[in-house]
């Protein structure tokens, strides 16, 4: 992000969703109004009438493009915010929903404060059923709804670049005509940044499948990955060295870490050399890689045939042999 955009940002970094901090700071009314006065002048470009109360939160559901993996949100990923509230002996910093108008099962619409919900039910299926999710009612469209999510976000250290480029991609499409450039003026963001955190779900789903939690794919192991990506030669080796991990995992049950995985993964792409030879491919009807060779200077001859190569025991039986013919 430029140097200009981390001033930005870095309103929104204390107060927002860290109720420990919240003592040390303004009273608590004055922080609600600020925050939701700002929030709503940077979504429209003017102020607006809002309304902060305490809802049921069963009465309320995620928006579409919530920037949260729900499956991640758990007791132990929430437990600040468990012992936060526990401490207060309630919510202190509200939820920014919307009302809906047309569902008979919920009343609101959560467009930031996902994390504060799920801590809310959490605690009220756990002997704390007094407890109750405090929100600030907006009326905004969903590109506005997007945009106070993603400022209130941003600095947040806890979402992943993974939930952010999918949540980005979606947004892209729909609200940005796909223009990397308009989206990058909407949200004061350098067009160099974006492509890198877009470049994180862009990834091939075969090379996601190697890393056994998507929240290990950041825009730091996307920046080595997805160049080679675009390679036809380059992306059948990172395949074939995506399912090798992908069975040692499920083998041995160790998982790697992120970098580890790029590692591997970008190490696979590098044509190695064997006694002075080096590895060449055979590829089958569908263009997949089914064989790799070596010649070796002195006559000798490595052959290699990928995991779950696409191709018959003929069919490798025939490329051998045309390699010792």
């Amino acid at each position: 992000m430029s140097k200009g955009n981390k001033g930005f940002g870095s309103m929104f970094t204390e107060g927002l969703d860290d109720e420990e901090n919240l003592d040390k700071a303004t009273p608590a009314d004055g922080i609600m109004a600020s925050r939701s006065q700002t929030l709503a002048r940077i979504a429209t470009g003017k102020t607006v009438a809002d309304r902060t109360e305490w809802v049921d939160p069963e009465r309320c559901r995620p928006w579409r493009m919530h920037n949260r993996d729900l499956d991640h949100l758990t007791e132990d990923s929430c437990r600040d915010l468990i012992d936060s509230f526990l401490s207060a002996k309630k919510q202190r910093i509200p939820a920014i929903v919307r009302r809906l108008k047309d569902d008979p099962n919920f009343d609101f619409e959560i467009i930031a404060g996902v994390r504060r919900w799920w801590t809310v039910k959490w605690l009220r299926a756990h002997h704390h059923p007094e407890f109750e999710y405090l929100v600030t009612i907006q009326s905004v469209t969903d590109e506005e709804a997007f945009r106070v999510s993603d400022v209130e976000n941003r600095s947040r250290k806890d979402i992943s670049d993974w939930e952010r480029a999918k949540e980005y991609t979606v947004a892209l499409a729909e609200f940005y005509e796909g223009s990397q450039s308009q989206m990058a003026e909407h949200l004061n963001l350098s067009k160099s940044w974006l492509s890198r955190l877009l470049d994180v779900a862009r990834l091939p789903d075969e090379v996601v499948a190697a890393f056994s939690d998507t929240h290990d794919i950041t825009v730091r192991v996307a920046r080595d990955i997805k160049p080679l990506a675009g390679d036809s030669k380059a992306l059948a080796k990172m395949r074939d060295e995506a399912e090798r991990i992908q069975e040692e995992r499920n083998k041995t049950g160790v998982k790697l870490r992120g970098p580890e995985v790029a590692k591997r993964l970008v190490k696979a792409t590098a044509a190695p050399s064997v006694k002075g030879g080096v590895e060449k491919e055979i590829t089958g009807r569908g263009g997949k890689v089914i064989l790799r060779y070596t010649k070796a200077r002195g006559g000798g001859l490595t052959i290699k045939v990928p995991p779950k190569a696409a191709a018959s025991p003929a069919e490798l039986l025939k490329a051998i042999e045309g390699l010792l013919g």
